[in-house]
């Protein structure tokens, strides 16, 4: 019997490490998935798609304002990448971002909004603030932008610069090495012959001279 009650006891105990454990790893992934802007940007646009009536006029606005908010962030992090320079922009896209956030609880809160007076009271104003933070952000990127453009238009000049040498070199060798081929074919020895002369038909003919060997007697 007390075996049994151990084995019992011991499944129960297993059961309820597991449950929590599962319920610690969904909270985390939950957590992270609402920390990644992109999904979340993502279900808020789905989530608007099925809304109808005032509520839906709420939710493109909150993608608005997240959209620019993720924009605004994707430019800050390619001008980190860069290396160029890029002044106060990462302190003012910071200063964009917290301000964009306590936008969108005020957002959210007109989203549960019942009062219809009050509702169409408080979207006008809404919509102007989205505006100002998109704003805030456009201006922000194309500063990014001209700072990556002059760097970029700098290394390209210099790219081209160098460019142009190595052609003009590689055009004067090629015309060097053309004119030393031509003065080799305008200079060069006619080769001698290799072959005896041949013997002229006469001289083939003549005969050769004879010597009296005999002694002279006195």
């Amino acid at each position: 019997m007390e075996v049994l009650l151990g084995i019992v006891i011991a499944f129960l105990v297993f059961v309820i490490v597991s449950i929590t454990t599962v319920v610690l790893v969904a909270r985390a992934v939950y957590r992270r998935i609402r920390r990644n802007r992109a999904v979340a940007t993502t279900a808020l646009r789905t989530k608007a798609g099925f809304s109808r009536g005032p509520r839906r006029k709420v939710l493109a606005l909150r993608v608005r304002l997240a959209e620019a908010l993720d924009s605004g962030q994707a430019a800050i992090d390619l001008a980190a990448q860069s290396g160029g320079a890029h002044g106060e922009l990462p302190r003012l896209f910071a200063r964009i971002k917290t301000e964009g956030d306590a936008l969108d609880l005020q957002l959210r809160l007109l989203e549960s909004e019942i009062d219809r007076p009050v509702f169409a009271g408080e979207l006008p104003l809404a919509e102007d603030r989205v505006d100002q933070v998109t704003a805030l952000v456009r201006r922000l990127r194309a500063a990014v932008s001209t700072g990556l453009a002059g760097s970029t238009d700098d290394t390209l000049g210099i790219l081209h610069s160098e460019m142009e040498r190595e052609v003009a070199a590689l055009a004067a060798g090629v015309q060097e090495l053309q004119r030393l081929n031509r003065r080799d074919e305008y200079v060069a020895p006619a080769r001698p012959s290799t072959r005896a002369p041949a013997r002229s038909a006469s001289a083939a003919r003549r005969p050769s001279p004879t010597y009296d060997l005999k002694e002279t007697r006195p």
